[in-house]
């Protein structure tokens, strides 16, 4: 067997040569990234894994246009992102979600009242819950332009150099979206939130009911508590509020999320789609 972390050149020839084993591996070795990148951008998991498919399989269908002149990573974010940034609106998105309507549910939050005793493993849940799903509603506030380069510059590393390049903008560009995206989060959570400034009223925990009752918690089918995780941090209070002691604030915060695994199921699903391509165009046996 190939083992996955093998090196991406031999794969990629392996795989445009038509061995199944190097497909696989390939997939499996970038899958986690495309969809970690996915699901911060679209917000729920099951748009992000439809967009990390399409991404993946497009990817596969082009591999032999790489021509190796930036890293194979680098090429597959390009794809990514060119995708995530042009494809149709996805659920959360359509909510058109500002900083302004975020304030007014906090704020309704903050009011509404409800008395009711969870036991303590259930509310964590639901507090991590509600943690996760409220830091990626920030992330929709910003247009994508700005969302893709916070998550691209502050959320995986990336320097302004290789953002600029999966953009196709130039490093200066690059740097003044993550400016403007940083200083509009900051503005925001340094007002709003109680784990970046501890003497804001809005709490996690005291936002539960309400976002019960709207449906942003649903207990009895998590989104993000329970998803499967690359890593096994936790993203308890004390984990975030850990992040946000040793960063800086905000950066801390989103640094702090999960890092979540991708579905198992992309490598057949991916095989099986573009073994239809291919009977459908026999073309693309020889890219």
């Amino acid at each position: 067997m190939i083992p996955v972390k093998a090196y991406p050149a031999d794969l990629i020839q392996q795989a445009v040569n038509g061995d199944k084993e190097a497909l696989e591996a390939l997939i499996k070795q970038i899958q986690d990234r495309i969809y970690g990148l996915a699901i911060r951008m679209l917000w729920h998991p099951a748009d992000a894994e439809d967009a990390t498919q399409e991404i993946l399989v497009r990817i596969v269908t082009h591999l032999g246009s790489f021509r190796g002149e930036s890293s194979f990573s680098t090429w597959c974010y390009r794809i990514a992102t060119n995708h995530l940034l042009t494809t149709n609106k996805r659920r959360a998105e359509r909510m058109e979600m500002t900083f302004e309507k975020c304030e007014e549910e906090i704020q309704s939050g903050i009011a509404y009242s409800w008395s009711h005793s969870t036991p303590e493993a259930e509310q964590r849940l639901m507090v991590e819950e509600l943690m996760i799903g409220c830091a990626q509603g920030m992330l929709l506030c910003l247009d994508r332009d700005l969302r893709i380069s916070y998550i691209l510059g502050e959320v995986l590393e990336l320097s302004s150099q290789q953002g600029g390049e999966i953009l196709h903008i130039t490093p200066v560009a690059f740097r003044k979206r993550l400016s403007r995206a940083r200083s509009l989060l900051r503005d925001f959570l340094n007002k709003h939130c109680g784990l970046i400034e501890p003497s804001s009223s809005c709490k996690c925990d005291r936002q539960i009911p309400y976002a019960i009752k709207t449906g942003l918690v649903n207990p009895q089918k998590l989104l993000f508590a329970d998803h499967p995780r690359r890593d096994q941090r936790g993203s308890s209070i004390e984990q975030v509020l850990n992040e946000v002691s040793e960063l800086e604030p905000v950066a801390g915060f989103f640094h702090s999320l999960p890092d979540y695994a991708a579905p198992n199921t992309f490598v057949e699903n991916v095989r099986r789609i573009v073994g239809l391509h291919k009977s459908n165009n026999p073309s693309l046996s020889h890219r």
